[in-house]
């Protein structure tokens, strides 16, 4: 359901600025932007004036600049959006003021949706196994000449697309360990570190520039990680003897959550450019990352309502079908508070887990998530880190789908840079 909050009577404010962000099976980034006053001082103020009875998507623009801008000043080299994680057209102009130059795209809509939201934006083309008509759109109309590849297939592929174009820099993805995060990402994508050679040298044989990229895992816990790929590449390139023109590190860097702390994200730049600085075949070649949970999860968070309670199991209006997979599936562990706008809550803060709205038995999410003992029907909770895949995972499963989006002014709840 489409849905922009009405005011409630008595209401001290005549606007509000909420979005509502229609949605379509095949192209969901569809957003169109209304009532667009200043935003709530926080959370709180929202709860209380609007009282929602669907999931409320609460939005910090001020937060996600300050990412931004830290990963500008930090990374030695370009900073890449993941787009996949939060595709909003506002995270995307809000990284975009905050100056944000280069974005990883992994579909033809992602392409299609930073293009005509960002035009100027350098998008780069980094799913390695692409349609061939999402290859000639990307290359023909929207101007796209960087693509990631892991088989000799699919260079051929793009090379017959864009008719042997001269123009193209290319990523050959390796597949590395992901031992060290929270998802592998190792599996899926990624030619073979000891098949390489032979890609590399195909790759270098049809593009402008040649690059190679990896992927350490998402919510990497341990920076090492990037140093020991990068030696990898070292090697690679030594061994393919061929000259190198971009390093990708790809993504994985972490935010923070309850009971899953990691090292600072200073420990992860140093580390890098140690790496980096160590290598002399690496002292001239550009340098790009894609941080996508990192950069925004701080950004968002979910406030949703209480339907009901069954000892420590609370059931919610939004769950693992909507903004909440990550707390289900891989089981994700979120920073939660309870509101109740008049009232306070008595008692130590105690387990709960969560069960959504869905008929799926599925629709689960075992926490533990610490709230207040006595918390009941028709409180409301804030859920925090949701800036990262909550707006993008949802579905409309069982008729459960909400989109509006407020802006508020207050802190993270968790923060892995300090905001608070």
């Amino acid at each position: 359901m489409n849905k922009t909050i009405s005011e409630p009577p008595g209401s001290s404010r005549s606007k509000r600025n909420v979005l509502s962000f229609p949605h379509s099976k095949y192209a969901p980034q569809a957003q169109l932007e209304i009532a667009l006053p200043s935003p709530y001082r926080s959370v709180d103020d929202m709860v209380h004036d609007l009282r929602p009875e669907e999931p409320v998507q609460c939005l910090r623009p001020a937060t996600v600049a300050q990412t931004a801008k830290w990963f500008l000043r930090n990374f030695p080299g370009d900073v890449m959006y993941a787009v996949k994680v939060n595709p909003d057209t506002r995270v995307l102009r809000i990284l975009a003021r905050a100056g944000v130059k280069h974005y990883d795209v992994a579909s033809l809509a992602e392409v299609k949706l930073v293009a005509e939201t960002l035009p100027g934006a350098k998008l780069y083309f980094m799913h390695p196994v692409k349609s061939r008509h999402a290859i000639r759109d990307a290359y023909f109309q929207y101007g796209v000449r960087d693509y990631s590849l892991d088989t000799m297939d699919e260079l051929e592929k793009i090379m017959e697309v864009t008719q042997g174009a001269d123009d193209l820099s290319l990523y050959v993805r390796l597949s590395v360990s992901s031992q060290s995060a929270a998802y592998s990402m190792e599996r899926k994508f990624g030619v073979e570190i000891e098949n390489a050679v032979e890609l590399i040298k195909a790759a270098r044989a049809k593009s402008r520039k040649l690059g190679l990229c990896f992927h350490v895992g998402s919510q990497c816990m341990n920076p090492e990680a990037y140093a020991t790929t990068l030696q990898k590449v070292v090697d690679l390139v030594s061994e393919a003897d061929v000259k190198l023109d971009i390093v990708d590190v790809g993504g994985g860097f972490p935010s923070i959550y309850p009971g899953m702390t990691p090292p600072s994200l200073g420990a992860f730049m140093r580390t890098i450019k140690k790496a980096l600085k160590s290598h002399a075949s690496l002292e001239h070649v550009q340098v790009v990352c894609e941080p996508g949970r990192a950069l925004v999860a701080e950004g968002g968070s979910m406030v949703v309502q209480v339907d009901a309670r069954k000892g420590n199991m609370l059931y919610i209006n939004d769950g693992t079908y909507g903004s909440l997979f990550d707390a289900g599936v891989p089981g994700f562990n979120f920073p939660v508070r309870a509101i109740r706008p008049g009232g306070a809550f008595g008692g130590e803060l105690v387990e709960f887990g969560f069960y959504g709205p869905t008929c799926d038995s599925m629709d689960v999410m075992k926490g533990p998530f610490y709230l207040p003992a006595d918390i009941r029907e028709g409180d409301w909770i804030e859920i925090g880190q949701l800036g990262a895949y909550g707006h993008t995972m949802r579905t409309n499963f069982n008729g459960f789908f909400t989109d509006t989006t407020v802006e508020v002014m207050d802190k993270p709840l968790l923060s892995i840079f300090g905001i608070n």
